[in-house]
């Protein structure tokens, strides 16, 4: 009778420290954090570069967008991203050496502020239907991009490290390697 007891408080315990992870206010992560873990600096083009040019350095930078900015960098203009490669340019049967890429670029473009939580930036990328979202400041000046891949990559995280504090919380410091049962 006492293992059954002693089960039963257990489950309690998950059940209350469940109930607090869910209901918890925890501090979220902003798209800020997520810009500072990036090794990539922001690249962008002009509208006056050929689309060969702008593919050439996504190639060479193995990215799937650009950011078109003014000559100053100042303003943001559009998006080109590989799907604007495929439906402008390959779809229509153009060439890429010649078509300017202010001409075919994504003109509206969702973009976000620095300070939003990376949760609020997912919610984006899902309503909008976007791969890439452009960071600007106050001003409207771009920051940096944030891909559904970096947010991706920081869920995972997170939840790598729900489960570990989990199977902490469960069977206390044991890990796989020493006898334990996580």
């Amino acid at each position: 009778m006492a293992k059954i007891h002693k089960h039963l408080e257990s489950s309690r315990n998950v059940v209350r420290y469940t109930y607090r992870l869910i209901h918890s206010e925890p501090a979220m992560s902003t798209v800020a954090e997520l810009l500072a873990k990036k090794e990539q600096s922001l690249l962008s083009i002009e509208p006056t570069a050929t689309v060969m040019e702008a593919a050439n350095l996504m190639n060479k930078h193995r990215i799937g967008a650009l950011l078109v900015v003014d000559r100053r960098g100042e303003s943001l203009s559009g998006i080109f991203t590989e799907r604007d490669i495929l439906q402008r340019i390959v779809g229509e049967k153009k060439d890429p050496e010649t078509v300017a890429v202010g001409q075919v670029m994504t003109t509206e473009v969702a973009c976000c502020k620095p300070d939003i939580t990376v949760e609020a930036a997912r919610l984006i990328f899902r309503d909008k239907r976007v791969r890439h979202l452009p960071v600007v400041d106050d001003q409207g000046k771009p920051i940096g991009v944030v891909s559904i891949g970096d947010v991706n990559a920081w869920a995972m995280d997170n939840q790598q490290a729900e489960i570990h504090y989990l199977q902490e919380y469960l069977y206390g410091s044991r890990t796989r390697g020493s006898g334990g049962y996580a």
